[in-house]
């Protein structure tokens, strides 16, 4: 009986834990600094050549001590949680500490240390730590490039320009922490606003988001609308692994921007026989292939091809089958029957199968993948909508409106259409995954990107006839592609848990 009730207590206090943001931000952050430990302490040693790796060691010693500390917290903050119902002020200070980690690229502890020492979060202190440290990191990696033979001509005007950003964004976050409390700001935070919209250029998202907030609550008078737009946002930050996801995307597709400005496209594409097949180095980060060529460039190059199949043909079908099913949903009977069934002949023939015949018809080019993963997901989202459209048509306001005498273009457009895109907005993001993963593997059949264009399945490709001898050549991309398609999930399972009224 004692038993019994002790693990009921032990399951009520787990419950009670994970729910609490600090606790579950802190333990995530230990699994994945130990697994990067992990992996570091396994390519310490080189056992092709018997040497020791003085850099990775170093750097294995700072994980190891970091993460240890980590450790620590979490337990601090388990203890404070179970037994005072807070986190300590102590307990917060070892964020700073741990604000450190970000000279050894832990963005995780880093990121966990922003979210420690805060104890009032705002969503705008949150959108500005993840606005700095993306812009941290586009820095960081695009300063390697001052270890190669040599850098583009634009290098230097770009770093110079991306540290201005980043002096403003420091300034930003300052200003967010010790100002920004309530929905209502001073009209003077529009002088930071504008310019913040103005850094999104560079593709920082969370600038461009941090800007939208600001100018809504300077501006808007509508409140229901303010807290709209937070509580959605405010249950994604509070995701861990959602924002975890949003991060890497974001980090991604500014770093696609970034590159065409602070990395040399002939590093990634140019023949170097004097370099074949390097081992990883600060010049070549990742190693080069079998012709000299910068394995580091070719997946920062290959990032923006990933991104942009990914996104367009996502988009194409999201635009095409969205407008069939609200036509087919809102009409019903014949033209229902008509469009749907059409649409179940396009939906019988399995998705890749078709890529593949429309490829093989067309040639292979990036134009064509596109449409060829494009067509193939109408069906899908055609069906969504319909289901969306079907259930929202009877709902009282658009009943009001057909009252009140509007045409069906307006009630389908501008009343139904809005609401229905939710379901939508979830399924895209839970599918772009599933686009980068098809774009990869046409192009290691050979059927997709051409094969001179760096792209992650053409150099997964290179990789996979090098995996005894020079493994990094495939697992480097094939990382990548995991990561961006597991960020992409986890994005979109955050959107479902945040626009689904069914989880308030």
């Amino acid at each position: 009986m004692l038993k019994t009730i002790k693990s009921i207590k032990n399951h009520q206090k787990t419950q009670i834990l994970n729910s609490l943001p600090e606790y579950t931000q802190a333990s995530f952050t230990c699994i994945l600094s130990l697994a990067l430990t992990f992996i570091l302490g396994l390519n310490i040693y080189d056992f092709n050549h018997q040497t020791l790796n003085i850099y990775i060691f170093v750097t294995f010693v700072a994980y190891t001590l970091f993460t240890c500390l980590q450790f620590i917290i979490t337990l601090k903050i388990k203890h404070d949680l179970l037994n005072l119902g807070y986190v300590q002020n102590k307990t917060r200070l070892l964020g700073y500490i741990q604000l450190l980690s970000i000279f050894i690229g832990n963005i995780f502890i880093t990121i966990s240390a922003f979210h420690l020492i805060k104890k009032q979060k705002t969503l705008e202190y949150t959108f500005a730590i993840y606005m700095l440290l993306t812009q941290l990191l586009i820095i960081a990696l695009s300063t390697l490039n001052l270890f190669k033979p040599y850098v583009a001509d634009t290098f230097l005007l770009s770093m110079f320009i991306l540290l201005a950003v980043l002096i403003f964004q420091l300034i930003t976050l300052f200003l967010v922490e010790k100002y920004v409390q309530s929905n209502k700001l001073a009209p003077w935070f529009i002088y930071i606003a504008i310019p913040l919209l103005l850094t999104a250029i560079t593709g920082n998202l969370f600038a461009l988001l941090l800007g939208i907030n600001l100018i809504m609550k300077i501006h808007s008078s509508d409140t229901s609308r303010i807290m709209q737009w937070d509580s959605i946002w405010k249950k994604i930050t509070q995701n861990t692994t959602a924002m975890l996801g949003l991060f890497f995307i974001v980090f991604i597709f500014s770093l696609s921007i970034c590159s065409y400005l602070t990395f040399d496209y002939g590093m990634a594409v140019e023949n170097n026989y004097n370099v074949i097949l390097q081992a990883p180095s600060l010049a070549y980060p990742f190693g080069t292939d079998n012709f000299g060529r910068d394995l580091f460039s070719r997946i920062v190059f290959g990032a923006r091809i990933s991104l942009v199949v990914g996104l367009i043909s996502t988009i194409i079908p999201v635009v095409i089958g969205g407008i069939l099913g609200a036509l087919s949903g809102y009409y019903g009977h014949r033209t229902d029957n008509i469009i749907m069934r059409l649409l179940d002949i396009l939906y019988a023939i399995p998705g890749i199968l078709l890529a593949i015949a429309i490829i093989a018809a067309f040639g292979a080019n990036t134009a064509n993948l596109i449409v060829a993963l494009s067509i193939g997901s109408i069906p899908t989202y055609a069906r969504t909508m319909r289901a969306n459209v079907m259930m929202v048509s009877n709902y009282e306001y658009v009943l009001s409106a057909r009252a009140y005498g509007l045409n069906d273009f307006s009630i389908i457009f501008k009343h139904i259409v809005p609401n229905s895109l939710a379901p939508m907005i979830v399924k895209s993001t839970l599918t772009i995954g599933g686009a980068v993963i098809a774009t990869s593997s046409l192009s290691y059949l050979g059927l997709g990107v051409e094969p001179h264009i760096p792209e992650w399945g053409n150099i997964l490709k290179i990789g996979s006839t090098y995996l005894e001898s020079h493994s990094y050549l495939a697992i480097y991309p094939g990382l990548a592609i995991i990561a961006l398609v597991l960020s992409f999930n986890f994005l979109g399972d955050g959107l479902r848990d945040a626009l689904d009224p069914k989880l308030d």
